[in-house]
């Protein structure tokens, strides 16, 4: 359990580092552009379609953050009426669901990747247009290592010994 918690911890970092780096380069190029645009007249030509890429890739950084820290958009009306195993018994449903979701979100933009990727798109200066369409497939993937880790750390809890605050 503990080295299922340390990969979780580490991917939560990797993803953090590059959100802070996606958003960074988003408000100083955003602001790049705006200055350019209004003192000169003109702006990098490649600037906007860079910026929502980067829009692109930040959005699914932080849903895979919120997957980790199970902040993530979820229905719970009946679990805040549950309480300890049933509680987390009906998180691991729900976690193993959203992960089985995600799994074919993953490949269906996998699939989605490919025909890009066939198709010889263009995104910016000859830089292919599946290249900036990776994080599509990778971001569903991390959101389902991340349901799929909460899962089993949610059915850690619903197996452990009960605490002594449960058995009263």
């Amino acid at each position: 359990m503990k080295l299922l918690r340390a990969l979780d911890r580490l991917l939560v970092r990797l993803e953090t580092i590059l959100l802070v780096i996606f958003l960074s380069l988003m408000v100083i190029l955003a602001f790049a552009q705006v200055v350019l645009r209004n003192v000169w007249g003109g702006g990098f030509l490649w600037g906007d379609p860079l910026v929502r890429q980067m829009v692109m890739w930040s959005g699914f950084m932080g849903a895979a953050i919120a997957a980790s820290q199970d902040r993530h958009i979820s229905i719970d009306a009946l679990a805040k009426f549950l309480k300890g195993r049933i509680k987390d018994l009906v998180h691991v449903i729900t976690s193993l669901f959203a992960a089985v979701v995600c799994f074919y979100l993953a490949h269906a933009a996998w699939v989605f990747l490919l025909d890009e990727k066939q198709s010889g798109g263009e995104l910016i200066t000859g830089i292919p247009s599946w290249i900036g369409l990776a994080i599509i497939p990778f971001g569903f993937a991390l959101i389902t290592v991340h349901f799929v880790l909460n899962a089993i750390e949610h059915a850690a809890d619903a197996i452990s010994p009960p605490t002594a605050e449960e058995a009263h």
